[in-house]
């Protein structure tokens, strides 16, 4: 039987966003997340692995193509202006707003506005 994984996964990184791989063998690459399960993201050109593919309909060629391979969200932090790792956080505004940003120097940078959950 498969214990069901417990752990919290960070809820800040979304499709879309810009990111810094802080583990493994692509340590140090940025790239944008295209996909994202409740603990795995899918980075655009990091982690990039040889598939063998059948002929098909949709792949009358068939052969071995590449395809980006999904990384545990731990591994992950998102990336500054300047694409290095940052340490976000978030702020309310008067109306209830929230907003994710990080500090450069003494400035707030907004990364984005953050949708307000279901629970």
């Amino acid at each position: 039987m498969k214990m069901k994984d417990k752990t919290r996964h960070n809820k800040r990184i979304r499709k879309g966003d810009k990111v810094v791989i802080t583990a493994g063998n692509d340590r140090g690459e940025v790239g944008t997340v295209l996909s994202r399960t409740e603990a795995r993201v899918i980075v655009q050109g990091v982690n990039v692995r040889k598939k063998h593919v059948k002929k098909t309909q949709e792949n009358p060629n068939g052969g071995i193509i590449e395809i980006e391979r999904p990384i545990h969200i731990s591994n992950l932090r998102l990336a500054g202006s300047d694409d290095k790792p940052v340490k976000v956080r978030s702020k309310t505004d008067d109306q209830g707003q929230r907003t994710l940003y990080y500090r450069d120097g003494a400035e707030e940078v907004v990364v984005r506005a953050v949708k307000k959950s279901q629970g």
